[in-house]
């Protein structure tokens, strides 16, 4: 889609799927070819299936932004002490999350609750879920030595919180639809959870509510916004905004605590004011929505090496906690101290990115189907209007044949 040498495209993107994402993310779309300015789907021959092919931008954004997840989680263990690193770390965690719910709202906007969608979710989502909760516990019992570390489904542990969350955001998608003025609301419980301490660890859902305006955001998108987005002058313009975040990051660094960036805990449990529990969460989420913006404007929108492997970035975001956790209780961070020098944080972020990278292509995603991506027939009825239909789009290229040949 980027036909320039610095990706700037001047089509429009196609509309958003019809069909809901598997996990996390859309998968799928029809086949469109371009008149102008409207994307028109292109027919298919009568009897054949509907070609279907992905779209390269948003694929290209869901693995940069998996990268960024995985290379910021790298930083963690060994960027104490340099203010340039915790600066750095603190800009990326203001957008690569948002990126990707916003992102995923965009692709669950067609979500209705129906018999195929539920199914999509659960076995997407919710299997997906029960399957790396419990694999986290038994990983942090043998390899991290916890042996108490209890399985608990209501308590997602590390990474899994965003399945949880992505459940809860997906299965209320029809009620913010539904509201006239989501986002004032959306924003309204991220502000309540951002001053209530006692919401527990049930779901996580203080992340859940704090997270919820980038996801209801993205549930508002249309086509065109995307494509003001990738306009030139924004990607001109994201340069010396993202330069600036970086220098008053490195400014407020010491002093700004990185919990707000989790979005994990109540202004008090963070140790700020209960005021500051108001102004937080809008100020974070206007530096987090600028940052995306200006992360958005410059993801490729033709297919790159690397388009293919935005199908899997569900894997890439949950397999590369083990490497991350692996390396923790292994105590590598510790023992190879050399690791916290500039050179050393180099040589981490290269590592991650290219386990993360591994870990989104196809093999691995094949290898893993079967916790990823289950098909569970199985576990779920038929439905008899969609057999019925099947069988009579099956019969009905015979009829036309006999119909053919009495004809002449």
């Amino acid at each position: 889609m980027f036909h320039a040498p610095h990706g700037y495209q001047r089509a429009p993107l196609p509309p958003a799927r019809e069909s809901e994402p598997e996990a996390p993310l859309a998968r799928t779309a029809m086949t469109f070819s371009w008149s102008g300015a409207e994307a028109v789907p292109t027919p298919s021959p009568k009897g054949a299936p509907v070609a279907k092919h992905r779209d390269a931008f948003f694929d290209n954004a869901k693995y940069l932004a998996i990268v960024f997840v995985a290379m910021a989680h790298a930083w963690e263990p060994v960027m104490d002490g340099s203010r340039t690193t915790r600066a750095i770390y603190m800009v990326v965690y203001s957008f690569h999350m948002p990126a990707f719910i916003i992102i995923s709202g965009y692709f669950s906007r067609s979500f209705d609750m129906s018999r195929k969608k539920l199914q999509r979710l659960v076995t997407g989502v919710a299997v997906p879920y029960v399957l790396f909760e419990i694999a986290y516990t038994f990983f942090k019992r043998w390899v991290g030595n916890d042996p108490g570390h209890p399985i608990s489904l209501q308590d997602p542990w590390y990474l899994t919180w965003f399945l949880v969350a992505l459940f809860i955001w997906r299965v209320t998608t029809p009620l913010w639809q539904a509201l006239r003025h989501p986002m004032p609301v959306a924003l309204g419980l991220a502000v309540l959870a951002s001053v209530t301490s006692n919401i527990g660890d049930a779901l996580n859902l203080q992340r859940v509510l704090q997270f919820l305006p980038f996801f209801v955001l993205g549930l508002m998108l249309k086509p065109e916004h995307w494509q003001m987005v990738r306009r030139r002058e924004v990607r001109l313009l994201a340069l010396p905004v993202l330069l600036g975040s970086l220098l008053f990051a490195y400014w407020v660094a010491p002093r700004l605590s990185l919990g707000w960036f989790y979005h994990s805990s109540s202004a008090q449990e963070i140790g700020a004011p209960w005021w500051a529990g108001v102004v937080m969460p809008f100020a974070l989420f206007g530096c987090s929505l600028v940052l995306t913006v200006c992360f958005l404007a410059w993801v490729p929108g033709r297919t790159m090496w690397f388009t293919v492997l935005g199908a899997g970035t569900l894997g890439g975001y949950l397999l590369h906690g083990f490497l991350v956790k692996g390396a923790g209780y292994a105590g590598w961070f510790e023992t190879y101290t050399w690791l916290s020098t500039p050179l050393g944080e180099i040589f981490v972020t290269v590592v991650f990115a290219v386990a993360v990278t591994l870990f989104c292509t196809p093999p691995v995603r094949r290898f893993f189907r079967f916790a990823l991506e289950p098909k569970m027939d199985w576990a779920f009825r038929r439905d008899a209007g969609e057999t019925a239909r099947k069988r009579e789009s099956e019969q009905q290229p015979e009829r036309e044949r006999q119909f053919a040949g009495r004809s002449s």
